[in-house]
Parts: C-alpha cells; structure tokens; sequence
C-alpha cells in the first residue's frame, strides 16, 4: 500500500488509499508474487502478482530480461535465466494486473518499475508472461518483512495500539479491548468507526500479538463516547472536530499481516466541509489472547479439542519468545517447512495457529537454523483464513528437491506483557551482560534488586536474556564481584530461582517466598553474558542405527582405553592382558545446526594432553553413552569422559576451522560436523556384565550444559536395543524432540535420566 499527501487533487473516488489513476505509469506499490501454472516449479512459471487480495497476471507486452531480472530477485533468487511470452506456463484467470511492464533492472522488486496502472491492458490470458529464475538463492535476500509492505519511508502507518477506555481492560497485561490508536507520520491518530468490520479487527489484533479476535459491546462504548461528547469541557469533543485527530477508512480482507496492506483512507475528501467523523466514534476491538499470554486464571473462550491441544506445528532455535524454525507433525515425526514460495501470509497462519499475532516476518534459507529430519512440505501457498497450516495447499517436501539449507522459518508478533521493564543489566563491559536486576513488589511496594546465584544456571539465564530482548545466554555468571551492580539495587529480591526454561520472564519461574540467599549479597550476585546466536548440536540417529555391532577385543588392546576409564569397573578385577571385554560399538556424528560455532568451554590453558591419543582433550565430558532398562535404570555406561573437538566434515563450498592436530583450535563450525568413528577407543558401551533382554541405548551430548545451546530438547537420542547374547540390533533411533510429545518423557523425566539418577 502507498500513501498520497492530501493535498493532492484527486477524485472522491480516488480517496481509498492504493487506486491511482489508471491513465499514466505509476509505482505499483509493494506486491507478492509468485510463479505457477503447468510445469511449473519452484524457480519457474506463469507470473502472478497479489492485489487487492485476488491474484493476477501479468502481459507479456514489452516484457523483457530485465524485467524477469527484477521479479526473480523480488522471489529471492539471485537472477533470471530467462523469460516466456504467449502463456507457455498456461493461461491464468481473473485479472490480467499488468501491462507495458518497464524495469531499468537494477530495481530490487517490481514496486519500483513502471507501467500502465492496476487493471489497465489491452491483452487476453493468452499473453500471460512467464519467467524462469537461476535457481541460486541470493543469500542477500533472506526474509519478507512487514516494513518492505508499508509504503514510501515518508508517508506511512508505523505502528497501532490499543487505548483501554473501561476500568477493567486497563487493569489487564496485556491489555486486549480498548479504541484503536494508528501512528501515522509520528503521530497518534484514533480511527473513525464508520465500514469498521470484524476483518479489520483481526488485522489489528494479529499485529498486537492476538491470534483472533473477539466481538465488542458497542452499545456501551457508545453510551460512554456520548457521555464524553456532551461535556462542553471534554477535551476530547474538540479533538474529534479536527480530521487530523481520525483516520478515516481503513478496510481489510482479514489476511493482512500489517494495516498497512489494506485499503486506508488518512484523510477526508478534498473540498468537503462534511464534520471529520460524523455520527461516528473510534473504532473499538477486542482481542483474544494466545495461551502463553493469557492470566493464569483465564480461561480460553472455548473448549479445544483434543487434537487442537495437541500441537502439530512448533518453532525451533528462536532467540526470542514467538521466532523459530517452523517444524510440522506428519507420521508421528516432526519435519520442516521448505522455503519455497514461503511468504507472510503462511507465516501468519503458523503464528497464529501456535497462539500469536501475525507475522512480521517469513525468513528464507535455514536463517535461524537447519533440521536433520525429513522435509515435510514445500510451496505452501496459504490464503489467510486457514485454521492450521495443514489446511493450506501444499506439496511433499520431497517432490522439488529441498535441502535443509532451505528449511523456512517465521517470527511472530507477540503481545506487550511489560516484562522487558522489570530486568535490566548493571556494570558489565557491554549491553549484553551484567548483574541481573529485576523489579518485583516487596512489601506492597515495586523494588529493583538483585537475583542470589545459589542454583544459578543456563536454564535461568536463557530466560534473562530472552526477557532482555537479547537472545540467548551464553554464559550464567554466579560470580560478579567485578560488575558494580545499580547503587540502591544491590539487595537481593530473588532467591531459589529455577526456571525450566521456557518462561517469559524471570518473575514467573519458581522461586522462594521470602528470600533466602546463603552468601547475602554482594559478590555472589547472579550475571549473565548474552547473544543473539548460538550452537545447537544434534547427534545423527540414523547413522549410529546402522554402524552398531558387537566387538569381544583382548585386554592387550585395551590399555590405553582402561587407562582413560572407559570401561567398566569389573575390568580392574581381571588377569591383564588375558581375556577380553565385549564392546557395543557405533559411529556417532554430531552435527552444528545453530547459528554459532560450538567452542569449549574452558581456554586452551586448561586443555589436556591425552597421550594415547596423542591430542588435547578441550571438554571434560561432552557425551553421555548409557545402556539402561526399558523403566530407565541403568545396566552399562561408556565413560566417554574427554573430547577432542574438531569439523570431521563441512558441507561442500565450507572450509573446516577448527583441528585436533598440533595443538590447533577446537570446535565445530556451524553446519559442519564433528564424527567419531566406531573404530577408535571409547566409542563403545562395555557390556561385557550385561545379559540377553531389551534396553534402551542412550547418548546425550553435552550432558553437563557445559555449554550454552539454542535447543537442548535435541540433545538426547534414544534407541530400542535387542541383545541376545550374540546380536545386537537397534532400531527407533530419534533424537528426543523428534516424535511426537506423548511418545516421549516428561522434561523431568529426561532431566534425570541425562543425571542418571532413576
């Protein structure tokens, strides 16, 4: 959409904002589009352009390669390969959009580019234009924004809210009723309610964080707007006379992920001396609250059904609450979303599906991370009004070649709870760590502190930074006594802090009720270090289902292995080096999903010389190797206890940064991984003690959270293991975030077994 000054002479009926003369060129505003028809594919097909909510076509007439050039880069490849006159990819329906379509073709999209108006052609279906893209992703462009949508920088709607005008809707957090208040050049301006409709209202809920709306009582919003209007002293009577107080139509479809895609009318018709809204009042919305944000004796307007609780979209590797990679349910297994003709409104169904606004942005090109599994869906292609992103069209991931470096991701607009003015950081070097402070109500009476380490750890700290609008944690700080806290703020006002991770705010973990800190204040005061990316390792099930077999290896090789303690206690007792161990043996390989290398925890001053192996071990226990029964007690272990961290393998075009040899760096490199072959020492689970039946093999990657993850719920992958006393088979092998969540155990649960503590 895009906005005229109002002072330009136009027509009365040239007033809603977005319909332009159609007798000379104009900008076309910002568009979607996509590519469609028979043969088509992801990178190539008849061209259709989104307007006034119906899709279009465009004229073939004077359309050349710099125009294709333009709307390629607009679909976010890197160019055009080239372009098809005379409907090659089939004859479109319903309005031919475009004609005499010009591109200098250095224009970023088609907005930018000349041509004879909305609707204006002398061309039938059957010179519907087609084009076909490089199928290279230009990694320039890797999401669609709602800013791209809003129009010249000058003249825009920026933001709306909601102004709470009964006693109740302002005592509500977030606050969901009230009059709608659209920031317009800088200024707040309240909206005439005249043609207001219940599409509108989802609009302006949807950008506020709501997934839906809800009808209002406007009768009574119309008594009180009356009472106010026949006080001679109101100010707000003689706001409303002036039409710079309104903005005076606004109408929606429904699907719009911003105000700013609808048809708006700022100001009123040129030369009328009409009153500003007259008979009218603001509009007023109310809107319906998502799960998460809703008070925790609310209740959801409905039952929800059994298959709604339980969800079948999820996000991953978000740094923020409502941001992630979008994950599906097909098949009891958990799949992505490929970024093929991925746009905001599919996004939005997502967002609001899992209890959110809009979205505010549709992210292509695994930005916020890649998956393992498999690859759900590709071209989805979403109208708005669906329920669920499984009522969309949609094709199998499979079918147009996806890779997970095209995994599609979305962020969301979330309600404003207020929680990001109740933390903040003191004394550190940077924005980005220092002593926690938190306001909390102590006596009666709001009061900022500090939060006591005492149980301090990443869990708690990820849900600082995520409260602070900072990302994730990378390091839970216990010990401050080189940060200066806020003079006045050094009291602790929080004790017993332990969060599970997935909280909004620090105020809503459980914590003690008078507050006990063991070392007082002070020094010990909990602190964090965050960013706004971060690894995430995940173990590849599958290859260790297919290398597992069984080794009975004589004593004499083992020295170096018992040495290091990776086999079990019933070994000291035996004759060496007569006799043997019997070795469950796997390959594993752990890839880095995240968005940041995975470095060790400790400096290389406190790396270990290992030599039997020959190398520094940087990391005191990275994986956990258990063999347990099928009620999780443990029968076996691996004592992995050391680790030399290095890329084994990157992608192919992906240089390796970090080596074992010669003392080098140690790590792994986003979207490389780190591989330990079945055939070296300590890659097994001794079972040698362990009889014939069915288990559970387990590993768990960095058990200790010795380091900071985007997603820890990854970090565990299970197998049913078969033992007969001679063969070993596994099968099921899944990583614990996988499967669908009543086939898996509780958090709790999980947490004990990483512990080994059933």
């Amino acid at each position: 959409m895009w906005f005229l000054p109002a002072a330009l002479p136009l027509l009365p009926l040239l007033l809603l904002l977005g319909q332009a003369p159609p007798s000379r060129p104009q900008s076309l505003g910002t568009m979607k589009l996509r590519l469609v028809g028979p043969g088509s594919g992801p990178e190539e097909g008849r061209l259709e352009v989104l307007h006034q909510g119906q899709w279009g076509t465009v004229c073939d007439d004077d359309f050349a390669l710099q125009e294709a050039t333009v709307a390629c880069r607009q679909l976010g490849f890197e160019g055009a390969l080239t372009w098809a006159h005379s409907a090659k990819y089939g004859s479109g329906e319903g309005p031919i959009w475009l004609d005499n379509v010009h591109c200098v073709g250095t224009e970023s999209s088609l907005d930018q580019c000349g041509s004879n108006g909305w609707g204006v052609s002398d061309c039938t279906h059957s010179e519907d234009v087609g084009v076909v893209c490089n199928p290279q992703r230009h990694r320039g462009s890797v999401s669609e924004r709602v800013s791209n949508a809003l129009g010249p920088q000058d003249r825009r709607l920026e933001e709306v809210r909601l102004k709470p005008i009964l006693a109740s809707a302002k005592r509500q957090s977030p606050v969901t009723e009230g009059a709608v208040e659209v920031k317009y050049e800088g200024h707040w301006r309240q909206v005439c309610d005249q043609g207001w409709t219940r599409n509108n209202s989802r609009v302006v809920c949807g950008m506020l964080g709501f997934p839906s709306e809800a009808p209002v009582d406007s009768h009574h919003y119309r008594k009180v707007w009356d009472s106010k209007m026949k006080d001679p002293n109101s100010r707000l009577k003689s706001l409303t006379k002036k039409n710079s107080f309104w903005i005076h139509r606004v109408n929606c479809l429904g699907t719009e992920p911003h105000m700013a895609n609808c048809q708006v009318q700022v100001a009123p018709a040129q030369g009328k001396l009409r009153p500003a809204c007259p008979g009218g009042m603001h509009a007023v919305v109310s809107c319906v609250a998502g799960p998460r944000f809703r008070p925790p004796k609310a209740k959801p307007g409905r039952k929800e059904s059994r298959a709604e609780q339980e969800m079948k979209v999820r996000l991953r590797s978000g740094a923020q609450v409502g941001e992630g990679r979008v994950e599906v349910l097909m098949n009891r297994q958990w799949g992505t979303v490929c970024d093929h003709g991925w746009n905001l409104i599919s996004a939005s169904v997502v967002c609001r599906q899992l209890g959110f606004g809009s979205a505010r942005e549709a992210l292509f090109g695994a930005q916020l991370g890649q998956a393992l599994g498999p690859i759900h869906l590709s071209e989805v292609r979403c109208r708005g009004y669906e329920r669920t992103l499984s009522d969309c069209p949609s094709l199998e991931g499979s079918q147009n070649g996806c890779q997970h470096d095209n995994d599609a991701a979305v962020r969301c607009n979330i309600p404003n709870m207020g929680f990001q003015d109740q933390v903040r950081l003191a004394g550190g070097r940077s924005p980005e760590e220092g002593v926690v402070e938190v306001q909390v109500e102590v006596n009666g009476v709001q009061r900022w502190g500090a939060v006591c380490s005492d149980h301090w750890g990443l869990s708690e700290a990820m849900v600082a930074c995520r409260q602070l609008g900072l990302g994730f944690a990378s390091h839970a700080i216990k010990d401050t006594w080189y940060w200066q806290g806020t003079p006045g703020a050094r009291e602790v006002v929080m004790s017993g802090v332990h969060c599970s991770g997935t909280e909004l705010a620090l105020q809503q973990c459980q914590r003690h009720g008078p507050v006990h800190c063991s070392h007082g204040t002070g020094r010990f005061s909990a602190g964090v270090s965050c960013t706004d990316s971060a690894p995430d390792l995940v173990m590849n099930a599958q290859l260790v289902q297919e290398t597992v077999y069984l080794e009975d290896r004589p004593l004499s090789l083992l020295y170096c292995a018992h040495e290091e303690n990776c086999l079990s206690q019933s070994a000291d007792r035996m004759d060496w080096p007569y006799g043997h161990r019997r070795l469950l043996r796997f390959s594993s390989q752990i890839h880095n999903l995240g968005r940041a290398d995975f470095r060790p925890k400790m400096g290389r001053h406190g790396w270990i010389w290992h030599q039997c192996h020959r190398h520094y071990h940087s990391i005191e226990v990275f994986t956990h190797y258990d063999l347990l029964t099928l009620n999780g007690s443990k029968v076996a272990e691996g004592h992995k206890a050391s680790f030399c961290l290095e890329d084994t393998n990157c992608p192919t075009g992906m240089q390796r940064r970090y080596a074992c040899a010669n003392f080098g760096e140690q790590g792994v490199t986003v979207g490389c991984w780190d591989t330990y072959r079945h055939d070296i020492d300590c890659q097994w689970v001794d079972i040698t003690d362990v009889g014939p039946g069915d288990y559970i093999f387990q590993v768990v990657v960095n058990p200790k959270f010795e380091v900071a993850e985007s997603d820890f719920s990854n970090n565990m992958m299970r197998c049913r293991c078969k033992y007969d006393g001679q063969r070993v088979w596994l099968h099921n092998c899944h990583t614990g975030d996988s499967y669908r969540a009543n086939t898996e155990l509780s958090q709790e649960q999980e947490q004990r077994l990483r512990n080994n503590l059933i």
